[in-house]
């Protein structure tokens, strides 16, 4: 029996205009197997809830560099939860103090990825996230 396809939501919330890391790793998501819905640059925590929710997806993925992430972060975790998509996996990746990142575990954030994290790295958190295991 194969396993069902990840369908992951890649999102550029707030007004940082680079996702060249947004880009890198919705290709290793792809390469490993997973739809990868990218919703491009710019996108309001609004944005992002409905087209997870309009795309079905089974994990949330942010790219955020421009250090809004204290507020864009609770605040699509908060939207999923009133849309009924409080369980939803959502992992952030980007320029996130270290400091930052038990305040965002605490709004229901998975796991935070830095600069430099291996996309292999990125696969398995999402695959043990959705009870698919380790493999590559």
């Amino acid at each position: 029996m194969t396993a069902k396809i990840i369908r992951v939501l890649m999102a550029k919330p707030g007004l940082d205009g680079h996702d060249r890391g947004a880009k890198v790793v919705a290709r290793a998501l792809r390469d490993a197997g997973m739809e990868v819905i990218y919703t491009g640059l710019r996108q309001t925590p609004e944005m992002i809830v409905e087209a997870a929710l309009q795309e079905d997806v089974d994990a949330i993925g942010l790219s955020i560099l421009s250090g809004a992430h204290g507020n864009l972060v609770p605040r699509v975790m908060r939207m999923l939860g009133e849309k009924g998509m409080g369980r939803m996996p959502v992992f952030v990746g980007g320029i996130i103090p270290p400091a930052d990142i038990p305040a965002l575990k605490a709004a229901g954030v998975i796991e935070v990825f830095g600069p430099g994290t291996a996309t292999a790295d990125v696969v398995r958190a999402i695959r043990l996230a959705l009870g698919q295991g380790l493999s590559d």
